[in-house]
């Protein structure tokens, strides 16, 4: 019997449009849009002005924290400006704007195709080229590696989690790319694994991937390494689901995967770091899936961080004409997008384009008490009172019923037959909750 997690959880149409699309590079576009903060935590600070010569994977923001990430130039030319964008959301976001000039690579880039499978660099020698380096993790959460990787005292890390599940309804990046850089995510991990010194390691991928669970096995060469396929169920991708459908251990409400001796890295996030450390490389591109059951043409595409989405867009045929809404990301998980020559960043792993029938809200009605969205949360909370509680304003209740747990996979929302806007409330409530913690700790 295959594996998963045991509560919760739904199975929504698959709709892989663009599983079988060979991975493009997308064409440079006449200037990118760089933001410098791409990440969880303390936004970068930038290191160049306007005016200046830019070079591709040339540092132009620098970590301001812990828990911050360096932002590199994913082109060559000249600085036009550091301004306020817009960015997927419609919200200004401090950004380095920059006229392409040519295509010129900073000249200790290692740009061979020769995969490198010598690791030579110590465990801290490696967690400093990637914190050096700007990695992120690239399932979408977009925090920082390094820190996942310096484990506090107190604790062991005991085993490695690759992620390649891509539970996500229409996305495929991850799947394209563990079918066509196999070697290099192997080559990944085995890096992963000597940083955080363990001697384990799980890539765990959905069954409804054979042919990558099947490419991953037979380029496999390292016993400690093993491929596990999992039953098909979202949200199997989010980190405590995982840890849980792959080693039976259960993170506590409030913790941290490392308390079960646990540390979770995307597939994507595992080719980077084969990329900082034996190409000396840093993040300023990522595979990006365009999709849409109205989109002409379906694709995956590796682009240059800070290319407008649009150009994405235009690349697949443009927008449809009964488009509805345009996702930044799946249909479970992802938001909206108020403004399509936003940039691609380092959390973009797809866009989903939603037909316009599609793409409505029912109209809202009452709780009828059925309790499907208790049956399919995968943390176990009850997300009608957790709504309830948001709207009459009762945050401290809302703290002691875990809200903070939520994972916002929108599971309930998919289920619930009165169309209750239940992750929305959900979220807002995070967000004031999370104000009240931190005020607390500050007092």
């Amino acid at each position: 019997m295959l594996k998963t997690f045991p509560k919760g959880g739904v199975h929504p149409p698959e709709t892989k449009l663009s599983a079988n699309e060979a991975i493009q590079v997308l064409p440079i576009p006449d200037s990118v849009t760089i933001p410098i903060a791409q990440h969880i935590g303390a936004p970068s600070t930038p290191v160049v002005k306007k005016g200046d010569k830019i070079l591709v994977g040339q540092l132009l923001a620098k970590s301001s924290g812990f828990v911050s990430a360096n932002i590199h130039s994913s082109v060559s030319g000249t600085v036009q400006k550091i301004d306020n964008v817009p960015d997927s959301s419609g919200y200004k976001r401090q950004s380095v704007i920059i006229k392409v000039e040519g295509d010129d690579w900073d000249e200790n880039i290692d740009r061979s195709k020769e995969v490198k499978d010598d690791i030579s660099l110590s465990k801290e020698e490696i967690i400093k080229k990637i914190f050096d380096s700007g990695i992120v993790g690239l399932g979408g959460a977009t925090f920082p590696s390094h820190v996942k990787l310096s484990i506090p005292k107190g604790k062991t890390a005991e085993i490695l989690i690759i992620n390649g599940v891509e539970c996500e309804p229409y996305l495929t990046s991850d799947h394209r790319l563990m079918l066509e850089r196999s070697e290099e995510l192997i080559v990944g991990t085995k890096i992963l694994m000597k940083a955080l010194g363990v001697g384990k390691a799980i890539i765990g991928i959905e069954n409804n991937k054979p042919d990558a669970i099947e490419k991953l096995n037979k380029v496999n060469d390292n016993s400690s390494i093993s491929i596990e396929a999992l039953k098909v169920q979202y949200p199997q991708g989010g980190e405590k689901q995982l840890i849980k459908a792959l080693t039976n251990r259960e993170v506590p409400s409030g913790g941290l995967p490392i308390d079960v001796g646990a540390v979770v890295h995307n597939v994507g996030t595992a080719l980077a770091v084969y990329e900082a450390i034996q190409k000396n490389k840093p993040l300023f591109e990522r595979i990006v899936t365009l999709t849409g059951k109205s989109v002409s043409k379906p694709a995956n595409y590796l682009v240059r961080i800070g290319t407008p989405i649009s150009a994405i867009i235009e690349r697949s045929g443009g927008l449809p004409e009964d488009t509805g809404k345009v996702i930044n990301g799946g249909p479970m998980m992802g938001k909206a997008v108020n403004f399509l020559d936003a940039p691609v960043t380092k959390g973009t792993s797809g866009i989903t384009i939603m037909p316009d029938e599609e793409s409505h809200r029912g109209i809202i009605k009452d709780c009828i008490r059925c309790a499907r969205c208790t049956q399919v949360c995968p943390i176990g909370l009850e997300p009608y009172l957790l709504m309830t509680l948001t709207e009459k304003s009762l945050f401290e209740r809302l703290e002691k019923n875990d809200v903070m747990d939520c994972i916002e996979c929108g599971s309930c929302s998919y289920t619930c037959p009165s169309d209750r806007p239940l992750l929305d409330y959900i979220r807002l409530g995070k967000v004031t909750v999370s104000k009240i913690i931190r005020a607390r700790r500050q007092q």
